[in-house]
């Protein structure tokens, strides 16, 4: 398998290559490189990909995965035999390190994405945003709230969206942008570095040694990962004298979260917009994005040319399992697409998947725990 880099690949004629995205459906939801067609693995492992055969021989196929290493090992597909075909060099994460911009375009971009906030997608992005502040009363007075950034654009925007709130100074609350570096690599820091830049967010780093103490765990990593991070971002805030943490959680992740828990934790429950830490006193998490919904957040991002890691984490090379909850992206992607078959005969599904858990009747519940003591319907029949 021959290897092109970005640059090389952009001299050539748009129509005497095909570039194809290899990576599996969560990454490829995340972002691809525009003009690309997606063709999974196993589709191109059976030997009958239609994309594949409907291409003219004269055209030379460019495949990429998510940092360059699985485009790599392609030569023995039958379906690539005789083809003239090539892997591009440090894949999806090295196109959107291509994309950083210098510091002329810096403060265009923090414009352009400021003002789309106020006017182009304040009502897909700033009402709800202030709407969930002001029915979950996530924002009080004399607040000082660490926005914890992974890097990804649910938490980009969130930081955006905190700067834009106490603009309008309703009620005077500190914020301190909080990122976490658990062992990224130099070239990951570097882009979550560049885009704080670019959209103007002040971050306060902090390191930890996370990646090395789940680099050795086969079971469940991610949640592990997950589990750690939240505490250590309690810890730091704690230190700097914030009483809140803010998680980038959006709408989908509520009502996906509803539906695991029932279809593969047998339980009834939601990721509440707001809670207070049982481990550390006085501390609050909230969920500000809680009605914000993820189409929106993407059209945002695109209409920026905005680019994020979905997961800066070294696992990344061999999986996509990361997500704020520990949960795997493969159990999460099933629900969103279970989600989106059930919205084809009812367009109102998602809305009372969310609105479920605000209407329990506990009349007619066999049982429920309250405060960490079950009860059962019995006891009082």
């Amino acid at each position: 398998m021959k290897e092109i880099t970005l640059n090389e690949l952009r001299e050539w004629p748009e129509d005497s290559y095909k570039l194809i995205d290899i990576r599996d459906d969560g990454l490829v939801a995340y972002g691809m490189i525009p003009g690309a067609v997606h063709i999974g693995l196993d589709e191109l492992r059976d030997g009958s990909c239609a994309a594949i055969e409907a291409t003219g021989k004269d055209i030379r196929l460019v495949f990429y995965c998510q940092i360059g290493r699985k485009s790599r090992e392609l030569d023995e597909l039958p379906c690539l035999e005789g083809r003239d075909i090539y892997s591009l060099e440090d894949g999806y994460i090295g196109y959107i390190r291509s994309g950083i911009p210098n510091e002329d375009a810096r403060a265009e971009r923090q414009h352009r994405a400021e003002e789309s906030i106020r006017k182009k997608f304040h009502k897909q992005l700033f009402t709800p945003f202030a709407k969930a502040c002001k029915t979950y009363q996530l924002i009080s007075e004399g607040d000082h709230i660490a926005v914890c950034i992974s890097g990804g654009k649910d938490s980009m925007l969130m930081a955006k969206l905190f700067q834009e709130i106490q603009k309008h100074r309703q009620c005077n609350f500190e914020l301190t942008f909080l990122v976490m570096d658990p062992g990224y690599n130099k070239e990951n820091r570097e882009l979550i570095e560049s885009n704080a830049g670019t959209l103007g967010i002040p971050v306060t780093i902090f390191e930890s040694d996370i990646f090395d103490a789940v680099d050795n765990i086969e079971k469940n990593p991610c949640y592990l990962c997950a589990r750690m991070r939240r505490g250590y971002l309690y810890s730091r805030a704690k230190e700097l004298g914030c009483n809140k943490i803010a998680l980038g959680h959006h709408y989908d992740d509520v009502i996906e979260t509803i539906l695991m828990g029932m279809l593969h934790g047998a339980q009834i429950q939601t990721m509440m917009p707001k809670l207070h830490s049982t481990n550390f006193e006085g501390m609050e998490l909230i969920r500000p994005m809680y009605l914000i919904r993820e189409s929106d957040i993407c059209a945002w991002r695109d209409y920026n040319n905005l680019y994020f890691l979905q997961c800066a984490c070294h696992f990344t090379d061999t999986c996509s399992t990361c997500h704020e909850d520990g949960t795997t992206s493969s159990k999460r992607l099933e629900t969103k697409k279970l989600i989106a078959e059930l919205r084809k005969n009812n367009p109102y599904i998602e809305s009372n998947i969310f609105k479920s858990v605000e209407n329990v009747n506990l009349d007619t519940v066999i049982a429920y725990k309250k405060g960490g003591e079950r009860h059962h319907f019995l006891d009082e029949y």
